[in-house]
């Protein structure tokens, strides 16, 4: 499991735009070979920021919906927002009820 996740500050007039820009973004991944998941998550206790969190199989699957498809939808996206960072995570363990 490849988990691929951007951390980003957002003004609240920007939030119902990024929310919508996600959406768009995880459209065109739930499409894309090896996509598992989508999350839109907002930072606790800490104000303004929120993460856009997609799991794939691999990271070659990653890597290929992003060469394909990431400079397009960044054209496309409405809302503005100040990346504070990125996280490229590999599982090593996962415990499911």
């Amino acid at each position: 499991m490849f988990i691929h996740s951007m951390l980003f500050e957002i003004q609240p007039e920007e939030v119902i735009q990024y929310r919508q820009d996600s959406k768009m973004w995880a459209s065109h991944a739930r499409k894309a070979k090896g996509f598992v998941a989508y999350r839109t998550m907002q930072r606790f206790d800490f104000k303004n920021q929120y993460a856009s969190v997609y799991e794939w199989q691999t990271k070659s699957d990653h890597d290929r919906f992003m060469n394909k498809y990431h400079d397009r939808l960044v054209t496309k996206s409405k809302s503005k927002v100040k990346v504070l960072g990125c996280f490229n995570l590999k599982a090593i363990d996962r415990v499911r009820k």
